[in-house]
């Protein structure tokens, strides 16, 4: 489960939660720092990680109640596929992955995680 907070200098703090290893598996967490590029319209983001690492991330699709996105990478070698829900219907993910095949990836590489939620309640 990932969760973002918009800061007061505009950037966007990130809170990434997972088990390790399965449902059971501790809670672990990942934070980083997300900033739009001037003129992107949003769309485009550099998401600041651990030791200065830097990654790309562009919301290539964006259902418009904002329940469904599809982020992308301009080297076409991760994207992600991102819900509200921890359910997503059959026909809802058919479209999902017929987008990102659109967006030029190889969609027999896509992992489908399974999730559980609500997540244990700890805080990072």
């Amino acid at each position: 489960m990932e969760t973002y907070t918009l800061q007061p200098d505009g950037n966007i703090h990130t809170t990434f939660r997972f088990n390790n290893g399965g449902f059971d598996g501790p809670v672990k967490h990942i934070q980083s720092t997300g900033y739009v590029h001037a003129g992107s319209g949003n769309a485009v983001w550099g998401v600041k990680l651990f030791w200065g690492f830097k990654a790309q991330y562009i919301v290539a699709w964006l259902k418009p109640d904002y329940s469904e996105m599809i982020v992308a990478r301009d080297k076409r070698d991760y994207t992600w596929v991102f819900a509200r829900t921890p359910n997503v219907s059959p026909a809802d993910y058919a479209a999902l992955v017929a987008r990102v095949k659109t967006l030029g990836y190889d969609v027999s590489k896509l992992r489908k995680v399974p999730q559980q939620w609500p997540m244990a309640k700890q805080q990072p």
